[in-house]
């Protein structure tokens, strides 16, 4: 076998775009989009610590929403906001959690257990990084003392939403089931973020954050996660044939 420097290209290629194997497609994709999440992260925080031109967009949308509250309006986004704060976050986790238990798929129990409780430390690690203060507002519909950037609960509506729109699309048949799944749990993610923009609690960009500060972690579980149990896999049948 040539092993010249285009030969060893040539198979390393091969190998990542493989659809089998620990380390193929699935992980290129994986790395892929952790990449472009995190350079996406990086540039709305440097845009934020830099004062660019996004912040006085965040403070003429978060005046835009004050003014134009309206009282049923308040209702339904304080209803979004509080089912998917911490303690509705950890329960819809819990119950995800207890489904892929009974269903014996441990797979995805180990990543919702990684991935749910994993990227609430990481948003408050950010938090403490960046210590961005909520926005100000006069007669503010909520008040928090908390840091602002990224928003705590877009980021885990992004982790819980994406973990279960993955693992629907695999188990539904049929491309307009996969895209309505899709759509519904990316719509869910917008209200989650509308929710938190409109009652005055956090800036577009603290959303936008938490959202590709969220995809990559999540990608980063299921690419892990998913490159062990294909190792554990690749493993076994060594064994078997080696028997």
């Amino acid at each position: 076998m040539l092993n010249t420097p285009s030969s060893r290209l040539h198979r390393f290629l091969a190998r990542r775009f493989s659809p089998e194997g620990e380390m193929g497609i699935h992980f290129t994709i994986g790395v892929a989009l952790i990449v472009c999440a995190a350079l996406a992260f990086g540039e709305i925080a440097e845009d934020v610590v830099k004062g660019a031109r996004i912040t006085q967009v965040d403070v003429q949308l978060a005046h835009w929403f004050r003014m134009h509250a309206s009282a049923g309006f308040t209702e339904a986004m304080l209803f979004v906001t509080h089912c998917n704060g911490i303690l509705g976050s950890s329960i819809m986790g819990a119950l995800l959690a207890l489904w892929f238990w009974r269903r014996k798929v441990h797979y995805w129990l180990v990543v919702v257990l990684v991935s749910v409780p994993g990227g609430m430390l990481l948003n408050v690690v950010l938090k403490h990084v960046f210590r961005r203060a909520r926005p100000s507002l006069e007669d503010p519909l909520l008040t928090l003392t908390t840091y602002s950037f990224p928003s705590g609960h877009t980021a885990a509506a992004t982790v819980f939403y994406g973990l279960l729109a993955c693992y629907l699309v695999r188990r539904v048949q049929g491309w307009p089931k996969r895209i309505a799944v899709v759509a519904a749990c990316v719509l869910m993610v917008m209200l989650v973020a509308l929710s938190r923009m409109y009652l005055g609690v956090h800036y577009l960009s603290d959303v936008l954050a938490a959202t590709a500060e969220s995809a990559a972690w999540l990608t980063v579980c299921i690419t892990a996660v998913s490159t062990l149990q294909r190792r554990r896999i690749a493993r076994t049948r060594g064994r078997e044939v080696a028997a």
